[in-house]
Protein backbone atom coordinates (compact mmCIF):
# COMPACT_ATOMS: atom_id res chain seq x y z
CA UNK A 1 0.00 0.00 0.00
CA UNK A 2 1.46 3.34 -1.52
CA UNK A 3 1.65 5.80 2.46
CA UNK A 4 0.62 9.35 1.92
CA UNK A 5 -1.16 9.97 -0.84
CA UNK A 6 -3.63 7.24 -1.00
CA UNK A 7 -5.70 7.07 2.73
CA UNK A 8 -7.78 4.71 4.11
CA UNK A 9 -9.32 7.29 6.81
CA UNK A 10 -11.65 8.59 3.62
CA UNK A 11 -12.94 5.32 2.55
CA UNK A 12 -16.30 5.92 3.68
CA UNK A 13 -16.77 9.37 2.85
CA UNK A 14 -15.90 8.13 -0.69
CA UNK A 15 -18.17 5.38 -0.54
CA UNK A 16 -21.08 8.14 0.64
CA UNK A 17 -20.16 10.66 -1.96
CA UNK A 18 -20.42 8.26 -4.75
CA UNK A 19 -23.23 6.37 -4.32
CA UNK A 20 -24.90 9.74 -3.48
CA UNK A 21 -24.07 11.00 -6.97
CA UNK A 22 -25.02 7.81 -8.49
CA UNK A 23 -28.48 8.77 -7.43
CA UNK A 24 -28.29 12.04 -7.86
CA UNK A 25 -27.50 11.40 -11.36
CA UNK A 26 -30.71 9.13 -11.80
CA UNK A 27 -32.65 11.42 -10.58
CA UNK A 28 -31.06 14.13 -13.33
CA UNK A 29 -31.82 11.40 -15.87
CA UNK A 30 -35.04 10.85 -15.03
CA UNK A 31 -35.79 14.84 -15.08
CA UNK A 32 -34.81 14.62 -18.81
CA UNK A 33 -36.67 11.99 -19.63
CA UNK A 34 -40.00 13.30 -17.86
CA UNK A 35 -39.35 16.74 -19.14
CA UNK A 36 -36.92 17.29 -22.26
CA UNK A 37 -39.18 16.32 -25.57
CA UNK A 38 -41.43 19.13 -24.35
CA UNK A 39 -39.36 22.08 -23.65
CA UNK A 40 -36.16 21.12 -26.10
CA UNK A 41 -37.01 18.65 -28.20
CA UNK A 42 -38.06 18.82 -31.92
CA UNK A 43 -41.21 20.34 -31.42
CA UNK A 44 -40.40 21.54 -27.72
CA UNK A 45 -40.09 25.34 -26.71
CA UNK A 46 -36.86 26.07 -27.36
CA UNK A 47 -35.33 22.88 -29.98
CA UNK A 48 -32.28 21.82 -29.55
CA UNK A 49 -32.00 21.24 -33.62
CA UNK A 50 -32.14 25.26 -33.69
CA UNK A 51 -29.61 25.70 -31.00
CA UNK A 52 -27.24 23.40 -32.72
CA UNK A 53 -27.56 24.91 -35.63
CA UNK A 54 -26.68 28.34 -34.46
CA UNK A 55 -23.77 27.13 -31.95
CA UNK A 56 -20.45 25.60 -32.16
CA UNK A 57 -19.46 22.33 -30.84
CA UNK A 58 -16.72 23.93 -29.46
CA UNK A 59 -18.54 26.46 -27.20
CA UNK A 60 -21.06 24.09 -26.60
CA UNK A 61 -19.72 20.35 -26.73
CA UNK A 62 -22.71 17.96 -27.30
CA UNK A 63 -22.68 14.64 -29.12
CA UNK A 64 -26.14 15.89 -30.07
CA UNK A 65 -23.82 18.51 -32.48
CA UNK A 66 -23.77 15.13 -34.71
CA UNK A 67 -27.30 13.95 -34.45
CA UNK A 68 -30.52 14.96 -32.76
CA UNK A 69 -33.92 13.34 -32.32
CA UNK A 70 -36.20 12.64 -30.16
CA UNK A 71 -36.08 9.22 -30.39
CA UNK A 72 -31.93 8.99 -30.14
CA UNK A 73 -32.07 11.48 -27.24
CA UNK A 74 -34.53 8.91 -25.33
CA UNK A 75 -32.13 6.53 -25.94
CA UNK A 76 -29.10 8.76 -24.45
CA UNK A 77 -31.51 9.36 -21.50
CA UNK A 78 -32.16 6.23 -20.96
CA UNK A 79 -28.78 4.97 -21.20
CA UNK A 80 -27.70 8.05 -18.56
CA UNK A 81 -30.88 6.71 -15.83
CA UNK A 82 -29.11 2.87 -16.48
CA UNK A 83 -25.60 4.06 -15.77
CA UNK A 84 -26.64 5.89 -12.51
CA UNK A 85 -28.25 2.83 -11.11
CA UNK A 86 -24.84 1.08 -11.75
CA UNK A 87 -23.23 3.54 -9.68
CA UNK A 88 -25.51 4.29 -7.14
CA UNK A 89 -25.75 0.63 -6.05
CA UNK A 90 -22.29 -0.35 -6.41
CA UNK A 91 -22.87 -2.67 -9.47
CA UNK A 92 -20.14 -0.45 -11.46
CA UNK A 93 -17.32 -1.47 -8.76
CA UNK A 94 -17.99 -5.28 -9.57
CA UNK A 95 -15.12 -5.51 -12.30
CA UNK A 96 -11.74 -4.09 -13.33
CA UNK A 97 -10.58 -0.18 -12.20
CA UNK A 98 -10.95 0.97 -16.03
CA UNK A 99 -14.86 -0.55 -15.93
CA UNK A 100 -15.67 1.61 -13.01
CA UNK A 101 -13.81 5.12 -14.76
CA UNK A 102 -15.60 4.21 -17.85
CA UNK A 103 -18.84 4.52 -16.46
CA UNK A 104 -18.53 7.50 -14.54
CA UNK A 105 -16.99 8.84 -17.63
CA UNK A 106 -19.78 7.90 -19.61
CA UNK A 107 -21.85 9.37 -17.36
CA UNK A 108 -20.34 12.92 -16.94
CA UNK A 109 -20.38 13.00 -21.10
CA UNK A 110 -24.18 12.10 -21.18
CA UNK A 111 -24.95 14.94 -18.35
CA UNK A 112 -22.72 17.56 -20.30
CA UNK A 113 -24.35 16.96 -23.39
CA UNK A 114 -27.23 17.30 -22.32
CA UNK A 115 -26.89 20.45 -20.10
CA UNK A 116 -25.10 22.12 -23.08
CA UNK A 117 -28.10 22.34 -25.32
CA UNK A 118 -30.26 22.62 -22.73
CA UNK A 119 -30.72 26.32 -22.99
CA UNK A 120 -32.56 28.60 -20.83
CA UNK A 121 -34.17 25.19 -19.21
CA UNK A 122 -30.18 24.39 -18.01
CA UNK A 123 -29.25 27.31 -16.57
CA UNK A 124 -28.80 26.55 -13.21
CA UNK A 125 -26.22 25.85 -10.76
CA UNK A 126 -26.63 23.08 -9.65
CA UNK A 127 -26.15 21.55 -13.38
CA UNK A 128 -22.68 22.84 -13.31
CA UNK A 129 -21.98 21.53 -10.00
CA UNK A 130 -22.88 17.96 -10.64
CA UNK A 131 -20.77 17.81 -13.73
CA UNK A 132 -17.80 18.87 -11.88
CA UNK A 133 -18.31 16.32 -9.03
CA UNK A 134 -19.36 14.04 -11.86
CA UNK A 135 -16.38 14.75 -13.13
CA UNK A 136 -13.84 13.79 -10.27
CA UNK A 137 -15.56 11.04 -9.54
CA UNK A 138 -14.10 9.34 -12.53
CA UNK A 139 -10.85 9.09 -10.43
CA UNK A 140 -12.30 8.26 -6.97
CA UNK A 141 -11.63 4.43 -8.10
CA UNK A 142 -14.57 1.80 -7.05
CA UNK A 143 -15.17 0.83 -4.00
CA UNK A 144 -12.30 -1.38 -3.20
CA UNK A 145 -9.71 0.94 -4.15
CA UNK A 146 -8.07 3.77 -2.01
CA UNK A 147 -8.84 7.17 -2.94
CA UNK A 148 -6.13 9.56 -3.67
CA UNK A 149 -6.03 12.12 -0.90
CA UNK A 150 -6.09 14.52 -3.70
CA UNK A 151 -9.05 13.96 -4.49
CA UNK A 152 -10.50 14.42 -1.43
CA UNK A 153 -8.63 17.53 -1.66
CA UNK A 154 -10.12 18.71 -5.05
CA UNK A 155 -13.60 17.27 -3.26
CA UNK A 156 -13.07 20.27 -0.21
CA UNK A 157 -12.25 22.56 -2.62
CA UNK A 158 -15.19 22.41 -4.57
CA UNK A 159 -17.28 22.53 -1.07
CA UNK A 160 -15.82 25.51 -0.05
CA UNK A 161 -16.44 27.52 -3.56
CA UNK A 162 -20.18 26.62 -3.49
CA UNK A 163 -20.17 27.64 0.39
CA UNK A 164 -18.15 30.86 0.28
CA UNK A 165 -19.14 31.68 -3.24
CA UNK A 166 -22.24 31.92 -1.75
CA UNK A 167 -21.49 33.80 1.36
CA UNK A 168 -19.48 36.59 -0.75
CA UNK A 169 -21.86 37.50 -3.04
CA UNK A 170 -24.54 37.36 -0.58
CA UNK A 171 -22.59 40.37 1.99
CA UNK A 172 -21.71 41.65 -1.77
CA UNK A 173 -25.04 41.73 -3.44
CA UNK A 174 -27.85 43.03 -1.07
CA UNK A 175 -27.49 44.71 2.58
CA UNK A 176 -30.54 42.90 4.26
CA UNK A 177 -27.68 39.98 4.45
CA UNK A 178 -25.73 42.64 6.13
CA UNK A 179 -28.22 44.22 8.44
CA UNK A 180 -29.79 40.37 9.04
CA UNK A 181 -33.47 40.93 7.39
CA UNK A 182 -33.47 38.98 3.68
CA UNK A 183 -35.06 35.78 5.49
CA UNK A 184 -37.83 38.08 7.04
CA UNK A 185 -38.42 37.87 3.24
CA UNK A 186 -36.92 35.09 1.50
CA UNK A 187 -39.36 32.44 2.53
CA UNK A 188 -41.79 33.18 0.88
CA UNK A 189 -40.58 35.10 -1.84
CA UNK A 190 -38.10 31.84 -2.98
CA UNK A 191 -38.42 30.48 -6.53
CA UNK A 192 -40.56 27.09 -5.32
CA UNK A 193 -41.78 26.99 -1.70
CA UNK A 194 -42.32 23.81 0.30
CA UNK A 195 -45.07 22.75 2.59
CA UNK A 196 -42.92 24.04 5.45
CA UNK A 197 -41.94 27.43 4.04
CA UNK A 198 -45.05 28.84 5.49
CA UNK A 199 -44.14 27.56 8.75
CA UNK A 200 -40.33 29.37 8.60
CA UNK A 201 -41.68 32.80 6.97
CA UNK A 202 -43.87 32.99 10.11
CA UNK A 203 -41.04 32.99 12.74
CA UNK A 204 -40.52 35.70 14.74
CA UNK A 205 -37.82 38.13 13.13
CA UNK A 206 -35.32 37.66 16.04
CA UNK A 207 -35.23 33.83 14.25
CA UNK A 208 -34.52 35.13 11.20
CA UNK A 209 -31.60 37.28 11.61
CA UNK A 210 -30.58 34.24 13.64
CA UNK A 211 -31.00 32.41 10.79
CA UNK A 212 -29.19 34.97 8.32
CA UNK A 213 -26.49 34.74 11.36
CA UNK A 214 -25.75 31.17 11.14
CA UNK A 215 -26.06 31.01 6.97
CA UNK A 216 -22.81 33.65 7.36
CA UNK A 217 -21.02 31.64 10.45
CA UNK A 218 -21.18 28.73 8.04
CA UNK A 219 -20.47 29.96 4.43
CA UNK A 220 -17.86 32.05 5.51
CA UNK A 221 -16.19 30.77 8.08
CA UNK A 222 -16.78 27.27 9.34
CA UNK A 223 -15.78 26.38 5.30
CA UNK A 224 -12.62 27.37 6.23
CA UNK A 225 -12.02 24.10 8.52
CA UNK A 226 -12.15 21.77 5.62
CA UNK A 227 -8.56 22.88 4.71
CA UNK A 228 -7.38 22.11 8.38
CA UNK A 229 -6.34 18.74 9.70
CA UNK A 230 -8.67 15.95 11.91
CA UNK A 231 -10.88 17.18 14.02
CA UNK A 232 -11.53 21.12 12.59
CA UNK A 233 -12.10 19.83 9.16
CA UNK A 234 -15.36 17.54 10.27
CA UNK A 235 -16.32 19.91 12.28
CA UNK A 236 -16.74 22.23 9.30
CA UNK A 237 -18.11 19.36 7.05
CA UNK A 238 -21.19 18.89 9.59
CA UNK A 239 -21.43 22.36 10.11
CA UNK A 240 -22.14 22.85 6.31
CA UNK A 241 -24.23 19.33 6.63
CA UNK A 242 -26.40 21.01 9.19
CA UNK A 243 -27.00 24.10 7.28
CA UNK A 244 -27.66 22.20 4.31
CA UNK A 245 -30.45 20.26 5.88
CA UNK A 246 -31.72 23.45 7.15
CA UNK A 247 -31.95 24.22 3.35
CA UNK A 248 -33.88 21.33 2.28
CA UNK A 249 -36.65 21.13 5.00
CA UNK A 250 -37.48 24.73 4.06
CA UNK A 251 -37.52 25.34 0.31
CA UNK A 252 -37.18 23.30 -3.10
CA UNK A 253 -33.67 23.50 -4.59
CA UNK A 254 -33.63 21.13 -6.97
CA UNK A 255 -30.40 18.74 -5.92
CA UNK A 256 -28.23 21.51 -4.83
CA UNK A 257 -28.50 21.41 -1.47
CA UNK A 258 -28.78 17.65 -1.39
CA UNK A 259 -25.57 17.55 -3.56
CA UNK A 260 -23.57 20.05 -1.66
CA UNK A 261 -24.43 18.01 1.52
CA UNK A 262 -23.00 14.78 0.31
CA UNK A 263 -19.88 16.72 -1.03
CA UNK A 264 -19.37 17.92 2.70
CA UNK A 265 -18.74 14.45 3.32
CA UNK A 266 -15.12 14.58 2.57
CA UNK A 267 -14.22 16.61 4.98
CA UNK A 268 -14.98 13.70 7.71
CA UNK A 269 -12.95 10.67 8.22
CA UNK A 270 -13.56 7.11 9.22
CA UNK A 271 -13.33 7.22 12.87
CA UNK A 272 -16.13 9.66 13.30
CA UNK A 273 -18.74 8.63 10.08
CA UNK A 274 -17.95 4.82 11.65
CA UNK A 275 -20.30 5.75 14.27
CA UNK A 276 -23.52 6.89 12.01
CA UNK A 277 -22.47 3.77 9.02
CA UNK A 278 -23.27 0.16 9.81
CA UNK A 279 -20.56 -0.13 6.27
CA UNK A 280 -17.11 -1.78 7.66
CA UNK A 281 -14.00 -1.25 5.72
CA UNK A 282 -12.95 -3.96 3.44
CA UNK A 283 -10.10 -5.88 5.20
CA UNK A 284 -7.96 -4.86 2.18
CA UNK A 285 -7.76 -2.23 -0.36
CA UNK A 286 -5.91 -1.57 -3.60
CA UNK A 287 -4.11 0.66 -4.60
CA UNK A 288 -3.01 1.97 -8.37
CA UNK A 289 -0.27 3.45 -9.63
CA UNK A 290 -2.05 4.63 -12.78
CA UNK A 291 -4.70 6.26 -10.43
CA UNK A 292 -2.09 8.03 -8.44
CA UNK A 293 -0.59 9.74 -11.92
CA UNK A 294 -3.95 10.58 -13.02
CA UNK A 295 -5.09 11.86 -9.77
CA UNK A 296 -2.09 14.22 -9.86
CA UNK A 297 -2.70 15.41 -13.39
CA UNK A 298 -5.83 16.18 -12.41
CA UNK A 299 -4.98 18.30 -9.72
CA UNK A 300 -2.60 20.30 -11.64
CA UNK A 301 -5.51 20.63 -13.88
CA UNK A 302 -7.47 21.81 -10.95
CA UNK A 303 -5.03 24.42 -9.95
CA UNK A 304 -4.43 25.38 -12.67
CA UNK A 305 -8.52 26.37 -13.81
CA UNK A 306 -8.89 27.33 -9.76
CA UNK A 307 -6.93 31.05 -11.26
CA UNK A 308 -10.37 32.24 -12.81
CA UNK A 309 -12.91 31.13 -10.06
CA UNK A 310 -10.37 32.62 -7.11
CA UNK A 311 -10.08 35.90 -9.09
CA UNK A 312 -13.60 36.16 -9.38
CA UNK A 313 -14.30 35.33 -5.59
CA UNK A 314 -11.98 38.68 -5.00
CA UNK A 315 -13.32 40.71 -7.33
CA UNK A 316 -16.55 43.11 -6.51
CA UNK A 317 -17.84 42.33 -9.67
CA UNK A 318 -18.23 38.66 -8.50
CA UNK A 319 -20.50 36.50 -11.03
CA UNK A 320 -23.00 33.85 -9.68
CA UNK A 321 -22.53 30.54 -11.01
CA UNK A 322 -20.08 30.95 -13.68
CA UNK A 323 -18.07 28.12 -16.35
CA UNK A 324 -15.02 29.43 -17.25
CA UNK A 325 -14.99 26.68 -19.72
CA UNK A 326 -17.54 24.46 -21.88
CA UNK A 327 -16.95 21.51 -19.77
CA UNK A 328 -18.14 23.10 -16.50
CA UNK A 329 -14.96 22.27 -14.76
CA UNK A 330 -14.23 24.13 -11.47
CA UNK A 331 -16.72 26.98 -11.77
CA UNK A 332 -17.95 29.47 -9.59
CA UNK A 333 -21.10 29.74 -7.66
CA UNK A 334 -22.73 31.70 -5.41
CA UNK A 335 -26.86 32.29 -4.93
CA UNK A 336 -29.29 34.98 -4.01
CA UNK A 337 -26.71 37.64 -4.28
CA UNK A 338 -30.46 39.47 -3.84
CA UNK A 339 -33.39 38.71 -2.58
CA UNK A 340 -36.48 40.14 -3.65
CA UNK A 341 -38.98 41.57 -1.24
CA UNK A 342 -42.59 40.80 -3.34
CA UNK A 343 -43.46 37.62 -4.47
CA UNK A 344 -45.37 37.75 -8.34
CA UNK A 345 -46.70 34.66 -9.89
CA UNK A 346 -48.67 34.53 -13.40
CA UNK A 347 -51.88 32.97 -13.85
CA UNK A 348 -52.63 31.35 -16.76
CA UNK A 349 -56.08 30.88 -17.79
CA UNK A 350 -57.85 30.14 -20.74
CA UNK A 351 -61.65 30.02 -21.63
CA UNK A 352 -63.97 27.35 -24.08
CA UNK A 353 -66.48 31.27 -24.89
CA UNK A 354 -66.07 32.08 -28.54
CA UNK A 355 -67.26 35.97 -27.23
CA UNK A 356 -64.66 37.31 -24.84
CA UNK A 357 -67.03 39.69 -21.99
CA UNK A 358 -67.28 40.80 -18.64
CA UNK A 359 -69.51 37.10 -18.32
CA UNK A 360 -66.84 34.80 -19.88
CA UNK A 361 -65.70 32.18 -17.68
CA UNK A 362 -62.22 31.45 -17.17
CA UNK A 363 -60.32 28.67 -15.51
CA UNK A 364 -56.83 28.53 -14.75
CA UNK A 365 -54.19 25.96 -15.51
CA UNK A 366 -51.97 24.69 -12.10
CA UNK A 367 -48.71 23.87 -12.35
CA UNK A 368 -46.91 21.00 -10.18
CA UNK A 369 -45.03 22.98 -7.87
CA UNK A 370 -45.83 26.70 -8.83
CA UNK A 371 -48.10 28.67 -6.57
CA UNK A 372 -51.41 28.93 -8.18
CA UNK A 373 -54.53 27.80 -6.44
CA UNK A 374 -54.86 29.86 -2.76
CA UNK A 375 -55.67 27.20 -1.09
CA UNK A 376 -53.11 24.61 -1.95
CA UNK A 377 -50.04 24.08 -0.12
CA UNK A 378 -46.46 23.72 -1.56
CA UNK A 379 -45.42 20.34 -2.25
CA UNK A 380 -42.23 19.25 -1.61
CA UNK A 381 -40.32 18.24 -4.61
CA UNK A 382 -36.35 18.39 -4.58
CA UNK A 383 -33.98 16.99 -5.19
CA UNK A 384 -36.73 16.22 -8.34
CA UNK A 385 -36.51 19.51 -10.31
CA UNK A 386 -39.37 21.29 -12.18
CA UNK A 387 -37.72 23.19 -14.71
CA UNK A 388 -40.91 24.61 -16.60
CA UNK A 389 -41.84 25.96 -12.93
CA UNK A 390 -38.78 27.12 -11.59
CA UNK A 391 -38.98 29.37 -15.65
CA UNK A 392 -42.39 30.36 -14.67
CA UNK A 393 -41.07 31.89 -11.40
CA UNK A 394 -38.67 34.11 -13.32
CA UNK A 395 -41.01 35.30 -15.99
CA UNK A 396 -43.37 36.82 -13.35
CA UNK A 397 -40.32 39.26 -12.24
CA UNK A 398 -40.27 40.46 -16.08
CA UNK A 399 -42.41 41.12 -19.40
CA UNK A 400 -43.55 38.78 -22.11
CA UNK A 401 -41.03 40.20 -23.98
CA UNK A 402 -38.27 39.08 -22.06
CA UNK A 403 -40.11 35.58 -22.37
CA UNK A 404 -40.69 34.75 -25.90
CA UNK A 405 -40.93 31.12 -25.21
CA UNK A 406 -44.02 31.73 -23.29
CA UNK A 407 -45.98 32.42 -26.03
CA UNK A 408 -44.72 29.26 -27.32
CA UNK A 409 -45.89 27.13 -24.52
CA UNK A 410 -49.56 29.36 -24.90
CA UNK A 411 -49.59 28.54 -28.17
CA UNK A 412 -49.75 24.80 -27.29
CA UNK A 413 -52.26 25.28 -24.69
CA UNK A 414 -54.13 25.97 -26.79
CA UNK A 415 -53.50 23.20 -28.75
CA UNK A 416 -54.08 20.86 -26.03
CA UNK A 417 -50.38 19.44 -26.42
CA UNK A 418 -50.33 16.40 -24.81
CA UNK A 419 -46.69 16.46 -23.81
CA UNK A 420 -47.12 19.76 -22.89
CA UNK A 421 -50.09 19.37 -20.64
CA UNK A 422 -47.51 16.40 -19.00
CA UNK A 423 -45.82 19.36 -17.23
CA UNK A 424 -49.07 20.80 -15.38
CA UNK A 425 -51.00 19.28 -12.58
CA UNK A 426 -54.15 19.58 -14.25
CA UNK A 427 -55.95 20.83 -17.56
CA UNK A 428 -59.08 22.62 -16.88
CA UNK A 429 -60.66 21.58 -20.13
CA UNK A 430 -59.83 17.73 -20.29
CA UNK A 431 -59.67 16.98 -23.66
CA UNK A 432 -61.10 20.19 -25.18
CA UNK A 433 -59.20 23.13 -26.40
CA UNK A 434 -59.70 26.18 -25.16
CA UNK A 435 -60.37 29.34 -27.49
CA UNK A 436 -58.25 31.65 -25.82
CA UNK A 437 -55.34 32.25 -22.95
CA UNK A 438 -54.63 34.84 -21.18
CA UNK A 439 -52.19 35.61 -18.39
CA UNK A 440 -52.74 38.01 -15.04
CA UNK A 441 -49.93 38.99 -12.62
CA UNK A 442 -50.83 38.52 -8.81
CA UNK A 443 -48.90 39.22 -5.83
CA UNK A 444 -48.84 36.40 -3.63
CA UNK A 445 -48.06 36.24 0.21
CA UNK A 446 -48.02 33.58 2.91
CA UNK A 447 -51.55 33.82 4.74
CA UNK A 448 -51.28 34.61 9.18
CA UNK A 449 -52.31 31.78 11.15
CA UNK A 450 -55.56 33.78 11.82
CA UNK A 451 -56.20 34.16 7.81
CA UNK A 452 -55.43 30.23 7.33
CA UNK A 453 -58.21 29.29 10.59
CA UNK A 454 -60.79 31.58 8.41
CA UNK A 455 -60.29 30.85 5.03
CA UNK A 456 -58.58 27.81 4.74
CA UNK A 457 -55.85 29.61 2.13
CA UNK A 458 -52.24 28.93 2.27
CA UNK A 459 -51.82 32.21 0.41
CA UNK A 460 -53.88 35.47 -0.18
CA UNK A 461 -53.51 37.28 -3.57
CA UNK A 462 -54.32 40.65 -5.35
CA UNK A 463 -54.44 41.07 -8.84
CA UNK A 464 -51.42 43.34 -10.52
CA UNK A 465 -51.87 43.73 -13.90
CA UNK A 466 -52.91 41.90 -17.05
CA UNK A 467 -49.46 39.77 -18.07
CA UNK A 468 -50.85 39.01 -21.44
CA UNK A 469 -54.25 40.04 -23.06
CA UNK A 470 -56.25 36.93 -24.38
CA UNK A 471 -54.44 35.13 -26.96
CA UNK A 472 -56.20 32.77 -29.61
CA UNK A 473 -54.57 30.18 -31.56
CA UNK A 474 -54.62 33.01 -34.89
CA UNK A 475 -53.28 35.50 -32.75
CA UNK A 476 -49.89 33.21 -32.13
CA UNK A 477 -49.76 31.15 -35.31
CA UNK A 478 -46.23 32.49 -35.58
CA UNK A 479 -45.13 29.98 -32.93
CA UNK A 480 -46.70 27.03 -34.62
CA UNK A 481 -43.05 26.00 -36.04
Amino acid sequence: MIEGLYQSEYWLSTFIIQRGLGFIYAIAFLVAINQFRPLLGENGLLPVPRFVNRIPFKRSPSIFHWHYSDRFFSLIAWAGFTLSLLAAFGISDVGPLWLSMLIWFFLWVLYLSIVNVGQLFYGFGWESLLLEAGFYAIFLGPIQYESSIIMVFILRWLVFRVEFGAGLIKMRGDECWSNLTCLNYHHETQPMPNPLSRFFHLLPEKIHKFETLCNHIVQLGAVWLLFLPQPFATIGALLIILSQLYLIISGNYAWLNWLTLLLAFSGISNQYLAFLMPVSLPPELYDSFILEIISMIVGIIVAYLSIGPIKNLISPQQRMNASFNPLHLVNTYGAFGSVTRTRYEIVIEGTTDHQLDTKTTWKAYEFKGKPGNPKQIPSQWAPYHLRLDWQIWFAAMTSIRSNTWLLKFIYKLLKADKDILKLLSNNPFNNKSPNYIRVRLFQYQFTSQKEYKETGNWWRRSFERIYLPPQSTDDLQHFSN
